[in-house]
């Protein structure tokens, strides 16, 4: 069914479509919940690096969980390259599918693992339900199977293509053993995979009670129409903007320390449709910044609903409205073997990038540039257990401010969405105290409207073998103020703080080693201001000295004031 045929639409209930869209979304809901509450690691039950999703029979996303919007970058088209292996004649109930590679029907790193199954009802199959969860570990070259200085997917960990990991409600062992060998803590990756066939069957079981209660026919052609619906909504919201030619650019790191990458995009907003052109991004790099084609339509589909229509139903339907375009090879559609670990630290800038083309489009909404998250992975031998541990964690940063507000500080932006690791949680699990954990001071870019404020956290170590692993972006680059606003600080990694021993770390680095005792203290950046400064309300700018808000280096720089 499509937009253009009213004789359907007058057909079908309205009252309807919105009870079974409601009624998928909640059960979307629940799979995650069920996910996170069977999980073993912390990074899925307390920081939800999870998402979960529905899908029609032609694999179209009908309803996703508002968790990790990246994650949609997974779901988009896993369908597809699962049928490319498996023709539907020789898919079973009882079925599910495993997948992590971005390059091969996965994910769009290789520690988010994809775990699809068919919903049969009365012997047809009449929908898929899946969910992605990050693992902590699947190999490679570092403990996390993340860091920007990998320079190859080979270095990233275990490559997983579409695989039936499960084969009519029995779990294929050989398959389930490899991934676990393939890790360097296989006791946790087993619970989580555990969980997330749990998370399917529950979503199985809600799918089926739909199909129960209305029918094939019927559920199948009221969520077209509801997909129907969504198009026309999101193609109305964007014929409210102005037609015409929009460009923006902003820079992620480069290859070396200094060096920058540049993300460009040209966007046209035509009649009933945006079309996004990034054909003048740098090529692809030597480190795991790149971004994979699909985290880019994840990273687009989420930033544009932001600003055009924060409502609108998360579904295929309004998809159909963006044309994107890269060319492969570029940074933010590279092709193997380029290492994509870091995707979602770039795709925060990848945002900014079309947040500001947008900007120009709807200026009453503009949105400056923001801080991303800052990733960190701490592994090594848990002195209380004796067993080796891996404590992936990303801490939030601050958000540009719009153009009638200021930024929200310490928090997850564009497709960014799992939250920072609680104290007590990460604690109990491994062998670390944190001393310090707040708003970071002077970090917000200045402006009539302020930029969120970023986040500083600091470690002390407490084993004897303990190493870190660093990806970051804007240590170099920071995020822009926007129509005047000053910009936010950049992020900085620094090793045992206020002491004769203090060490500024890089902003990507692999295994360093964190003797016992030290202290490890990372700062995210904050976010652009918007405005000219000198039109704050005095009130405001008295309340920004008193919380010390306001960034007051330059850009790039770092003194020892901006934290104490």
């Amino acid at each position: 069914m499509n937009a253009s045929r009213p004789d359907d639409e007058q057909r079908i209930d309205p009252i309807r479509a919105e009870v079974m869209a409601r009624y998928l979304i909640a059960a979307s809901e629940e799979m995650a919940a069920t996910l996170m509450r069977t999980a073993f690691s912390p990074n899925i039950k307390e920081r939800a690096d999870c998402s979960t999703a529905i899908f029609d029979v032609a694999g179209q996303v009908v309803a996703l969980a508002q968790r990790v919007p990246i994650h949609l970058g997974s779901m988009v088209g896993a369908v597809d390259e699962i049928l490319k292996r498996f023709p539907r004649e020789k898919i079973r109930p009882g079925d599910m599918f495993v997948a992590n590679d971005p390059y091969n029907g996965g994910g769009t790193h290789l520690p988010d693992i994809n775990v699809i199954a068919p919903v049969f009802f009365h012997g047809e199959l009449v929908a898929y339900v899946a969910n992605i969860a990050h693992h902590a570990d699947v190999g490679g070259m570092v403990p996390g199977s993340q860091a920007s200085v990998c320079k190859s997917i080979f270095q990233e960990g275990l490559r997983i293509p579409p695989v039936r990991i499960m084969r009519e409600g029995e779990v294929n062992a050989d398959v389930l053993d490899l991934i676990l060998l393939n890790s360097r803590t296989p006791g946790e990756r087993s619970g989580d995979l555990k969980a997330q066939f749990a998370a399917n069957t529950v979503g199985i079981r809600s799918v089926l009670r739909l199909f129960e209660r209305y029918g094939v026919k019927d559920t199948r052609e009221t969520i077209a129409a509801y997909l129907d619906f969504t198009e026309r909504r999101f193609r109305a919201a964007i014929n409210r903007l102005p037609h015409g030619r929009y460009e923006a650019e902003d820079f992620l790191d480069g290859n070396a320390e200094g060096e920058t990458c540049r993300i460009r995009l040209a966007l046209t907003v035509a009649p009933d449709r945006l079309v996004c052109d990034f054909s003048g991004s740098d090529r692809q790099l030597e480190s795991a910044r790149n971004i994979p084609y699909r985290a880019l339509l994840a990273t687009v589909y989420t930033v544009a609903k932001s600003m055009l229509d924060p409502d609108v139903p998360a579904n295929a339907g309004y998809y159909r409205t963006l044309d994107i375009t890269a060319p492969p090879g570029c940074v933010v559609n590279s092709t193997p073997p380029a290492a994509v670990g870091c995707r979602a630290n770039s795709s925060t800038v990848l945002g900014d990038v079309i947040a500001d083309a947008l900007s120009q489009a709807m200026p009453d909404k503009a949105l400056a540039a923001s801080g991303p998250h800052h990733v960190y992975v701490l592994a090594g031998t848990n002195p209380r257990t004796g067993g080796y541990f891996v404590d992936y964690e990303s801490l939030a940063g601050g958000m540009g401010a719009r153009a009638t507000h200021d930024g929200l500080d310490g928090v997850r932006v564009h497709a960014s969405g799992s939250s920072n690791l609680p104290v007590e949680a990460l604690e109990h699990a491994y062998p670390l105290r944190v001393e310090r954990y707040a708003l970071r001071n002077h970090s917000a870019g200045t402006g009539r409207y302020r930029g969120g404020m970023g986040v500083i956290r600091e470690y002390r170590v407490l084993g004897d073998d303990i190493v870190v692993s660093l990806s970051s972006e804007r240590q170099h680059v920071p995020a822009r103020g926007m129509a005047g606003g000053g910009p936010g600080a950049c992020g900085v990694f620094i090793l045992n703080p206020d002491t004769s021993r203090e060490r500024i770390l890089p902003s990507a680095a692999g295994e360093i080693a964190l003797p016992r005792g030290s202290v490890l203290r990372i700062c995210t950046p904050g976010g652009g201001g918007y405005g000219r400064p000198a039109e704050r309300p005095a009130e405001a700018i008295e309340r920004d000295k008193g919380e010390n808000r306001i960034a007051h280096t330059p850009p790039g720089t770092f003194h020892r004031e901006d934290e104490n």
